[in-house]
């Protein structure tokens, strides 16, 4: 049985409360050691850019950037849908580190015909 995660988040920071739940989730699979892939579409691909990842969402909540650190730290990977980004007119320059553009064959390329656990925000 694989313990690969894919964690598929399709909102950005226009609710920074969904965006939080979705990195929390990450970054557990990711400290424990599990292959994480965050599957980014819609309005969640800007989350893949340096500074895309800013704020608080709420009162006790911890800040987003402490979390896509933490979650870049212990391995995890952004998959940022192409589709999406390039109907954004984004700059891929400014991707994030551990963030690449590749849609959906990619993704089950890297499940690789194995079963994965995904969350999705």
């Amino acid at each position: 049985m694989s313990d690969k995660v894919i964690v598929n988040l399709a909102t950005g920071m226009e609710d920074s409360e969904r965006v939080t739940v979705a990195f929390l989730v990450g970054v557990a699979a990711a400290e424990r050691g599990q292959p994480v892939r965050m599957f980014l579409t819609k309005e969640a691909v800007r989350l893949a850019l340096k500074d895309g990842a800013i704020g608080v969402a709420c009162e006790g909540c911890p800040p987003l950037p402490d979390l896509a650190e933490r979650f870049a730290s212990a391995g995890g990977r952004l998959q940022v849908c192409p589709i999406c980004f390039n109907a954004r007119r984004l700059d891929d320059t400014a991707l994030v580190a551990h963030a690449e553009i590749a849609g959906t064959v990619p993704l089950f390329d890297w499940l690789g015909g194995e079963a994965a656990t995904v969350f999705s925000y």
